[in-house]
């Protein structure tokens, strides 16, 4: 059973789900079945595995609700031989899998191009020994991570020392696996039930070179990688195409694939005329005036581009490589190809970030505005929040984000600029399950039933903080969230590796602190 933490018009949107699901469902040993929360394929008599791709922190407590729809008790250590394999995988558990690590048998840590295949003929191949047993040899797979095989040690004041295995013979830490081959991955289906209806997407590259300090996308699924244009991408197009005439480019960084123009030019041919092409964020550097023409040609209406901030100083500290110039180049480009909207992405609440720095996204929009006459902007704007295996781990979530959001709103709406800002409140809530360790497992499940509303975290989490004692309480709410950490500290996912070491780490955050002190701001 392979399920997905939402709606299955959410759900097979994703193409992570869908390429699992066709990895396995390829396999003559296994008999696959789909589950979303609004429905399901046919159940089997018995099942032997139940797996779950996770890309968003929130989805965490569905999968609670979800095992017990199947009738798998939630705790792992309370499943017996019977009981199927629950395992997951996608960027939250690849990043920080310990709040939900007592939930999983095992989690997938990295690309599943190779991992999924090497965990399936591990747990064939030993299928009829114990459940203990299988777990140990699951365990040896890389990438393969058994939590039950690990135990967090805490000092007596709660802090958390390590985490380690349990017994002889297991890997003191897991790596994350990297998928190096020629292709990446596009739709395994294409329905018109989907959010985005009847598409076909084609990843174009994954990771991103530009290694913003804040970015999971970029740092966690490094190195930068991109299928070749005449064996990848031509023919992953070209399938979809008989099915669909919308195409879908996916990936952090579409745009800096280096035949990316050479796609462009074959797109534009006359026998892909009616075919609506839409492609994800692009790097506003890299807009021309073609990219405008030819995705106006196919149908788009908007282009995206991601800013970070207004503030020049504010896109040095967090390595975004971007001139204002080359931000009012993109739009002029998008209306001169014949786009309608572009659509730019901001945050609030960076590390050494203040008030005129948000002034200066204003100011930015405002100018924009006024040197594109006719072009619709839209700013999407989201509040900072700490991600696992990024040079910014260590900085906490400010407070002073959710003022920033409401000066955004001021200043812009009324000048006929739409805003879209996520909430404050939900990025807390994600930091709080981004950070944590596996004593949030409790809160997480006493959450259930009230997850949907802040307040129904906030309660959670001081029930379990007042039931428990000692280092396995929770620690203080501020620690968790807010606090900016020291680089000693032992995190919760130490002992999990991901691209890059945490001094190599230590030293893009010093490099980018340096630059704020530098320049007279404090860190």
């Amino acid at each position: 059973m392979l399920a997905f933490p939402s709606t299955y018009t959410v759900g097979i949107t994703s193409l992570g789900y869908q390429v699992v699901w066709a990895t396995l469902a390829q396999r003559a040993d296994v008999d696959v079945r789909r589950l979303f929360t609004d429905q399901g394929d046919p159940v089997h008599r018995h099942c032997d595995l139940f797996g779950l791709s996770l890309s968003w922190e929130l989805d965490g407590p569905v999968l609670l609700d979800l095992l017990e729809q199947q009738r798998i008790p939630i705790w792992a250590a309370e499943r017996g031989d019977d009981d199927p394999i629950v395992f997951g995988g996608g960027p939250v558990l690849t990043a920080n899998p310990e709040p939900l690590a007592p939930f999983f048998d095992v989690v997938l840590l990295g690309d599943g191009e190779l991992l999924l295949p090497a965990f399936v003929d591990a747990l064939q191949a030993h299928r009829e020994e114990p459940r203990a047993e299988r777990l140990r040899q699951l365990a040896q797979v890389p990438g393969v991570y058994v939590p039950s095989l690990y135990a967090p040690r805490y000092s007596p004041e709660g802090d958390l020392l390590a985490v380690e295995p349990t017994e002889a013979g297991i890997p003191a830490t897991v790596a994350k696996q990297t998928w190096r081959g020629n292709t990446l991955s596009h739709s395994a289906v294409i329905t018109p039930e989907a959010a985005w209806p009847s598409i076909h997407m084609v990843e174009v590259a994954r990771s991103c070179p530009e290694l913003c300090r804040f970015c999971l996308a970029s740092y966690l699924t490094l190195p930068f990688r991109t299928p070749s244009l005449e064996d990848g991408l031509i023919p992953a197009v070209e399938k979809g195409l008989v099915a669909t005439q919308r195409l879908g480019l996916l990936g952090a960084s579409v745009t800096q694939h280096p035949q990316f123009a050479d796609l462009l030019a074959w797109l534009d041919q006359d026998r892909f005329e009616g075919t609506r092409v839409s492609v994800s964020s692009v790097r506003a550097a890299t807009v021309t005036a073609e990219l405008g023409r030819i995705l106006a040609k196919r149908g788009s209406k908007s282009l995206t581009i991601a800013i970070e901030s207004g503030s020049e100083r504010m896109r040095q500290v967090v390595n975004k490589k971007l001139a204002t110039e080359e931000i009012y180049s993109a739009a002029r480009y998008a209306k001169e190809g014949g786009l309608t909207g572009l659509k730019l992405y901001g945050m609030v609440g960076l590390p050494t970030e203040e008030d005129v720095d948000v002034e200066a996204t204003a100011e930015l929009l405002l100018a924009l505005k006024k040197a594109t006459p006719g072009l619709r902007l839209t700013l999407g704007v989201s509040s900072f929040v700490p991600k696992a295996h990024t040079p910014f781990q260590w900085q906490g979530v400010r407070p002073e984000a959710d003022k920033r959001l409401k000066l955004l709103a001021k200043r812009l709406k009324p000048k006929g600029i739409e805003l879209r800002p996520e909430s404050y409140g939900w990025s807390v809530i994600q930091a709080l399950l981004s950070r944590s360790d596996r004593r949030l497992a409790p809160v997480i499940a006493a959450a259930r039933g009230k997850h949907e509303s802040l307040g129904g975290w906030k309660q959670a989490y001081r029930a379990v903080r007042e039931q428990t004692s000692g280092p396995q309480s929770p620690p203080a709410w501020e620690e968790v969230i807010h606090a900016t950490w020291n680089s000693e500290r032992v995190l919760p996912w130490a002992h999990l590796e991901g691209p890059l070491p945490p001094a190599t780490l230590e030293r893009h955050r010093a490099e980018a602190l340096a630059l704020t002190q530098k320049n007279g701001v404090q860190a």
